[in-house]
C-alpha cells in the first residue's frame, strides 16, 4: 500500500481530496473517509457535481508534457468519462464509512454523543484531558477490515484535514502515532492506501503542524504540493502543483522525482498543464 500526502501552501488543496474520494469510490475501493473540514451534505454536492474528462478530449499540452502524470493516480483524475458519484448510495451499499467530524465535536461539546454498541466516539480525545486517538484509530482499522461477504477491492483512508487535529488539542506526538498505526494496519496488513490532506505556510509559527507536515513529508510515497501563484492571482492559472515521487524511500541510491504543473479549477473538473501553457498563453 502507498500513502499519499496532499500539501497546500497560500491555497486551497481540497480539490484533490474530492477527485481521489470519486476516484475511489469509481474503483470500486472501499473508503473511510475522515472529513474534519466540511459536512457530509458539502462533500456528496461536489461529488455529484464532479465530471472526469474523456481521454481524447485532453489537449495535447497536458499528453505531450505531462508524462509522469500519465503513470500516477494523479492522471486517473482526467481519464474516463463518467458522471459525478452519490456519496449517499456509496453510504447505502457500505462501500463508503464516513466520519462527519465536524458533527461529532459539535455532539461531544454540548453532550448529544450517543455511543453505539458501546463504543465510545471517534473523537471522544477532545472532551478528555489526555490526547489519545486510539478511538479514533479503532474507529478507522473496523471500518477498513473486510467483513466475509465483501466484495470491495483494496480499502482506503481518506482524511480532511489532518491539521484540524492539532486545532482540536491533539499533539503532534498523537497525530504523527495515528498517522504510524493506520499505516501499518491499513498499507502494511490490508495491503491499502491512504491519502491525507495538510495545511502548512512557510511563514507560520505553528511550530507544531509545521512539525507533522514535515515529518509526513519523510515518510510519504507520493507527494502532491499544491501551491498558489508567487506572482498573486491569474484567472488562468490559479495554482501549481509540485508531484515527488520519493524515489529515495525505494532505492536508497535514487533521488526523488519532482516534476511542476500549473492548473486551473474550472466548474465541474481540473485541468492541468505544463508552466506557461496554458490556454490563455497558447
Amino acid at each position: 500500500g502507498k500513502f499519499t500526502l496532499l500539501r497546500d501552501t497560500r491555497t486551497d488543496g481540497s480539490f484533490l481530496v474530492h477527485h481521489f474520494l470519486s476516484f475511489y469510490l469509481r474503483a470500486g475501493c472501499k473508503v473511510c473517509f475522515v472529513a474534519l473540514l466540511q459536512s457530509f451534505s458539502h462533500y456528496n454536492i461536489v461529488a455529484q457535481k464532479l465530471i472526469r474528462l474523456d481521454k481524447n478530449g485532453l489537449s495535447i499540452r497536458f499528453a505531450l508534457f505531462a508524462p509522469f502524470l500519465q503513470s500516477c493516480l494523479l492522471c486517473n483524475i482526467m481519464f474516463s468519462s463518467l458522471k459525478g458519484v452519490s456519496l449517499t448510495a456509496a453510504k447505502e451499499r457500505g462501500q463508503l464509512v464516513f466520519l462527519e467530524g465536524l458533527k461529532s465535536c459539535l455532539d461531544l461539546l454540548f453532550g448529544e454523543e450517543e455511543e453505539q454498541s458501546g463504543q465510545p466516539s471517534p473523537l471522544q480525545f477532545i472532551s478528555e484531558s489526555a490526547s489519545n486517538l486510539k478511538a479514533l484509530f479503532d474507529f478507522v482499522r473496523t471500518s477498513l477490515t473486510p467483513a466475509s461477504n465483501d466484495s470491495w477491492k483494496g480499502p482506503v483512508l481518506l482524511v480532511d484535514d489532518l491539521s484540524v487535529l492539532l486545532s482540536l488539542g491533539a499533539t503532534p506526538v498523537a497525530v504523527l502515532d495515528f498517522i504510524h498505526y493506520c499505516r501499518v494496519a491499513v498499507c502494511s496488513q490490508l495491503k491499502g492506501n491512504i491519502v491525507v490532506l495538510v495545511h502548512s505556510n512557510e511563514d507560520s509559527e505553528d511550530e507544531e503542524n509545521e512539525l507533522v507536515v514535515n515529518s509526513l513529508c519523510h515518510h510519504s510515497d507520493l507527494i502532491l504540493w499544491v501551491e498558489g501563484l508567487v506572482t498573486g492571482f491569474c484567472k488562468d492559472v490559479h495554482g501549481q502543483i509540485k508531484i515527488i515521487r520519493r524515489l529515495s524511500l525505494e532505492l536508497m541510491a535514487e533521488q526523488d522525482r519532482v516534476q511542476i504543473y500549473q492548473y486551473k479549477i474550472q466548474d465541474k473538473n481540473v485541468t492541468f498543464f505544463a508552466r506557461g501553457l496554458s490556454a490563455a498563453v497558447l
